[in-house]
């Protein structure tokens, strides 16, 4: 896999809404406001929005080849260093008939977000090219008053420092507290509550290592037969990511997410599944259950599993690169990335 440059202070990063377009929608333009300055200030970096990004909701939701211009032009242009997404939504999908690959391939540059953002990762690793689940510029760089210190952290680590051996710790804190967004609520800020299970091995023991790949469980259904979802073969020795969505899918559809998975031969291929945790732990108990129970229907009861790590729609949410080697001892319950994720 091709790795990106590693960020620097005053490099250029694009903004793109590739799926919902609810950044420039009139009642939410002030996240940008708020992630713009915080980019700026706290990170050094200049912000640039590609031109449709804030263009809203249904101008964005109507013109999917435009959303694709943006992510290509971003790619092309050698003044920017990286690519923010600003929020996930629901069809990233159509972008598909107007990505190129050998656009994204041959301009290796940061490209991150999270949710519905699954689809351009998939994207990514089709052109060969590492990327980045993690914060987006509503959810995580427009946190209302701060953000969140994991989350900051693990931009600065991640994105602008060499990473081999960077181990991914779990937080001490987690919050399922839902502030509004709407202009009268960016002086509140979320409480959190602290972190009582940190990770959790569900099944397996010892290490394992291989590259990380996945992505919102919930997205999957929709590119699966596409030409970005890989071949059975192509996940032998990967390490599965998957976490869920603020829709909170219930076991049964989490049941049948992963029955497609083992049907596809895709379980008795990898080595390991790392699991983020459920946003506001709802079915927490359950999503074990599931995965114990389906594992064992495909007679990989033993494969190693992770659960409860802060990604996408956990709260805070960290960042873990996709496309590189990772090291997961099970017995010491630690994450660790074998190699740089950047250059």
């Amino acid at each position: 896999m091709i790795k990106p440059k590693r960020l620097k202070r005053g490099d250029r990063i694009a903004i793109v809404s590739l799926s919902w377009g609810g950044l420039g929608d009139a009642g939410l333009i002030h996240k940008y406001d708020i992630a713009k300055e915080r980019l700026e200030r706290d990170f050094g970096l200049q912000v640039v929005a590609m031109p449709h990004a804030l263009m809203g909701s249904e101008f964005v939701y109507a013109h999917p080849q435009l959303r694709a211009k943006d992510l290509m032009d971003a790619f092309s242009d050698p003044s920017i260093q990286g690519i923010f997404c600003a929020i996930g939504g629901d069809d990233s999908v159509r972008l598909l008939p107007y990505v190129d690959y050998e656009i994204i391939r041959s301009n290796p540059k940061i490209f991150m977000g999270y949710s519905d953002t699954t689809v351009t990762h998939f994207m990514m690793h089709k052109a060969g090219v590492v990327s980045f689940y993690g914060p987006s510029v509503m959810a995580e760089f427009g946190e209302y008053v701060r953000m969140f210190d994991y989350t900051e952290n693990a931009v600065k680590r991640l994105l602008f420092e060499e990473t081999n051996g960077y181990a991914i710790a779990s937080c001490k804190y987690w919050s399922d507290d839902h502030v509004p967004w709407a202009e009268e609520n960016r002086d509140q800020k979320r409480k959190t509550r602290p972190e009582e299970h940190h990770y959790e091995v569900l099944s397996g023991s010892g290490r394992i290592a291989g590259e990380l790949l996945g992505g919102c469980l919930d997205v999957f259904p929709m590119i699966v037969g596409t030409d970005i979802w890989p071949k059975p073969d192509a996940w032998k020795g990967k390490i599965l990511l998957v976490e869920t969505s603020e829709d909170k899918p219930g076991p049964d559809l989490i049941t049948y997410y992963l029955r497609n998975l083992g049907a596809q031969g895709i379980l008795n291929r990898i080595r390991g599944i790392v699991v983020g945790k459920p946003q506001d732990e709802q079915f927490y108990e359950e999503y074990k259950e599931v995965y114990r129970t389906v594992l064992s229907e495909f007679g990989c009861q033993g494969l190693p599993v992770i659960y409860n790590v802060n990604i996408g729609h956990a709260v805070p949410t960290g960042i873990l690169p996709l496309g590189i080697q990772y090291e997961i001892d099970l017995d010491q319950k630690t994450i660790r990335l074998l190699e740089s994720a950047t250059e």
